[in-house]
C-alpha cells in the first residue's frame, strides 16, 4: 500500500523523499523493522488477550524437568507471527507482484488450518485438535495452488541472457523459459529439469510430477517445523536462521549482476519477495522476545505449521528445494528421530515381544532433556547447528 502510494506521489507530484520507496533495500529493512515492532509491542497485547480467554493448552506429562512450570502458558501465539508477516508485506511490497500474492495466500490458508487445530484443542477440549487427514488435505491444497501458479502464470519464468562475444550481459538480449527447473547443490552444471525424470510417454505431464514433489515438500517441512516446536525459542530461532538464508538466495536470484556472477538462475520479479522474507525473519526474531525461556506464549500449530509451509514455498519459488535437507537439517533430524523411534519400537515389539527405543524420548530435543541437559542449552546448541547448516547451504553458491 505504501509502496503504491509513494510511487504515485513520486510520478505525479515529485515530492521529496518519496523516491526512496523505489529502493528494495529500504523497503526490506523497513519491513523487517516493522515486523519486529509489531511482534514485540502488539505481541504483548495479543498475549494478554490469549490469557484473558484462557487459550492455554494442557501440557502432557512427559516427566521432563521444568515441564510443570509451563502448564497454563497461552498458546496460539502464531497469530503474532502471521500478523507480523502480513502487515509489513502489505505496506511495503508491490502487491501486483505474483510472488507476493502467492505468499500472502499461502500464509493465510495455513494460518487458518493451524488456528482451527489449536482452537479445537483448547476450546473444544479435543486433545488431537484438527484430524490429521484434514491438516494433510489443507497442505495438499496449498501444494496444488503453489504448483498451479508456478506452472501456469506467465510472469513466473527463469531468464537466460544471451551473451555476446565480449561476454558482457545485454539485458535486452534474453530468453525466458517456463521449464520446471531447480538447483542441484555441489554440482557444476547445477540446473536440473523435472522433465528429465518424467517418462517420455508422459512429457505432457511433467507438471503432475512437479506438483506431487511440491506437495511432499510442503507437508514434510511444515510437519518438521511442527515437531521441532517443543522447546522455548527453538522453532522460532531455527526458522529465523533459515529465513535469513532464503532471503540471501532470493535477493541474489532476483539481481541480474549477482546471478550472472554466481552463475545461478536469474528469476525476474522475485526480488520483491525479499520484503516478505525479511518480514518473516523479523516476525520470528520478535516472537522469541516472548517465546524464549521461560516462555510467556507458545506459537502452537497456528505458528509452527505456518512457518514450515512458508519456508517450503519460499525454497520452491527460489528453485532451492533440493537444498532443504541441508538448510532445514534440524527439521529433518527431528522428523527422522520420531520415524526411527516409532519404526524401531514396532519392529522390536513384533520380534521380541516388547518395544525397544533408540532414543530416550523423541523428538530428538526431548532425548537431550532426558539426559539432564537444560532446555536453554539444547536450544542454543541447536541454533548453532542451524547456523552451521545455513553456512554450508550458502557455500553451495560457490562450491561446485
Amino acid at each position: 500500500m505504501l509502496y503504491h502510494l509513494f510511487e504515485n506521489l513520486q510520478q505525479n507530484y515529485d515530492i521529496m523523499g518519496s523516491g526512496v520507496f523505489q529502493y528494495l533495500s529500504f523497503r526490506a529493512g523497513m519491513a523487517a523493522l516493522l515486523s519486529l515492532i509489531i511482534s514485540i509491542i502488539f505481541g504483548k497485547k495479543i498475549i494478554s488477550q490469549l490469557n484473558k480467554f484462557q487459550l492455554s493448552e494442557k501440557i502432557r506429562d512427559l516427566d521432563l524437568i521444568g515441564q510443570n512450570e509451563k502448564d497454563g502458558t497461552p498458546t496460539m501465539g502464531g497469530i503474532i507471527i502471521i500478523i507480523s508477516i502480513i502487515v509489513p508485506t502489505i505496506l511495503f511490497a508491490d502487491l501486483s507482484n505474483i510472488y507476493i500474492q502467492l505468499m500472502i495466500l499461502v500464509t493465510s490458508i495455513i494460518g487458518i488450518i493451524g488456528f482451527l487445530d489449536d482452537y479445537l484443542k483448547i476450546k473444544k477440549k479435543n486433545k488431537d485438535g484438527l484430524k490429521g487427514k484434514f491438516k494433510i488435505i489443507g497442505q495438499i491444497i496449498i501444494g496444488i495452488i503453489v504448483s498451479y501458479v508456478i506452472v501456469t502464470n506467465e510472469s513466473i519464468v527463469v531468464r537466460d541472457f544471451i551473451k555476446p562475444l565480449s561476454q558482457e550481459i545485454s539485458i535486452d538480449n534474453y530468453v525466458d523459459t517456463k521449464e520446471l527447473l531447480t538447483t542441484i547443490p555441489f554440482i557444476k552444471d547445477n540446473e536440473f529439469s523435472y522433465g528429465w525424470i518424467t517418462p517420455s510417454f508422459m512429457d505432457d505431464y511433467t507438471w503432475l510430477i512437479y506438483s506431487l514433489i511440491v506437495i511432499f515438500i510442503i507437508i514434510s517441512v511444515s510437519n518438521g517445523a511442527n515437531i521441532t516446536d517443543g522447546l522455548d525459542g527453538l522453532a522460532a530461532g531455527i526458522s529465523a536462521i533459515i529465513g535469513i538464508t532464503l532471503s540471501i538466495f532470493i535477493y541474489l536470484s532476483g539481481n541480474v549482476i549477482f546471478s550472472d556472477y554466481l552463475n545461478i538462475m536469474y528469476i525476474p520479479r522475485i526480488g520483491e519477495l525479499v520484503i516478505f522474507s525479511f518480514s518473516f525473519v523479523g516476525a520470528c526474531i520478535g516472537f522469541i522476545w516472548y517465546n524464549s525461556y521461560p516462555a510467556q506464549v507458545f506459537m502452537g500449530d497456528t505458528g509452527s505449521l505456518s512457518i514450515g509451509a512458508i519456508i517450503a514455498v519460499l525454497a520452491i519459488i527460489v528453485k532451492k528445494e533440493l537444498l532443504i535437507p541441508v538448510m532445514c537439517g534440524i527439521f529433518l533430524i527431528e522428523n527422522l528421530s520420531v520415524i526411527i523411534q516409532v519404526a524401531y519400537f514396532k519392529f522390536t515389539k513384533k520380534k521380541y515381544g516388547e518395544g525397544r527405543r533408540v532414543f530416550l524420548m523423541s523428538p530428538l530435543h526431548h532425548h537431550y532433556q532426558k539426559k539432564g541437559i537444560h532446555e536453554t542449552k539444547i536450544v542454543a546448541r541447536f541454533w548453532m547447528v542451524g547456523i552451521l547448516l545455513a553456512i554450508i547451504t550458502l557455500a553451495t553458491l560457490k562450491l561446485r
